[in-house]
């Protein structure tokens, strides 16, 4: 038996979610930088060299924010080659499996195109910022670019894409949760639980 296309699924429901629903984001500093928390406190306790290979690439990923360097596949290589210790992260080469192979990610010969195209739409002003991070982080997770690593890439680009409005989340584990590629209001709740963590003072 076939297994649908969750990326062509995930495609028809990004252009149908009315991201314009998304909360305004405050810029106050918080106390915590959540990222680092999380990866300070239950990852290092799980894997200490998982931790220190997520904090090197959280800094590549801060750094290329306060740069205001475009984002698309080779940048987020960047950071995959930190977080798996690897010389090289190319793209994928096959369709792609998640969630015990209930999802299958196709791969066409645009696909890495209209992933750079996708990535390239974190820039339109006119789609509220959590809502373009909250997308940005759903396309990574169901372009499944990456052999491995995927949910930890997925992260890093929703970092980047508020770091770079200066927006710095004061906690990320609520945000690691299952999605689903056909469904869109959980999309558009994920941008939601982005502005309610930004309004958290810890």
């Amino acid at each position: 038996m076939t297994v649908t296309d969750s990326l062509s699924v995930w495609l028809r429901v990004r252009r149908k979610v009315d991201w314009q629903y998304a909360p305004a984001l405050q810029r106050v500093p918080p106390n915590r930088d959540g990222f680092r928390s999380w990866c300070e406190g239950p990852v290092r306790l799980r894997d200490p060299i998982r931790a220190e290979r997520l904090f090197a690439a959280h800094a590549l990923a801060r750094e290329d924010a306060e740069r205001r360097t475009p984002l698309d596949f080779a940048l987020l290589a960047g950071w995959q080659r930190e977080v798996l210790a690897v010389p090289e992260a190319p793209f994928r080469v096959s369709d792609a499996y998640a969630k015990a192979g209930r999802e299958r990610y196709g791969l066409t010969p645009r696909t890495q195109a209209d992933f750079d195209s996708c990535l390239r739409e974190t820039n339109d002003p006119a789609i509220p910022l959590a809502a373009r991070a909250a997308r940005a982080y759903l396309d990574v997770a169901f372009f499944h670019p990456f052999a491995d690593g995927n949910a930890r890439a997925a992260l890093l680009t929703l970092i980047y894409v508020l770091a770079q409005e200066d927006i710095v989340l004061p906690e990320v584990g609520p945000l690691q949760t299952t999605r689903y590629a056909d469904d869109p209001a959980g999309a558009a709740d994920l941008a939601a639980l982005i502005g309610v963590l930004t309004r958290r003072r810890q």
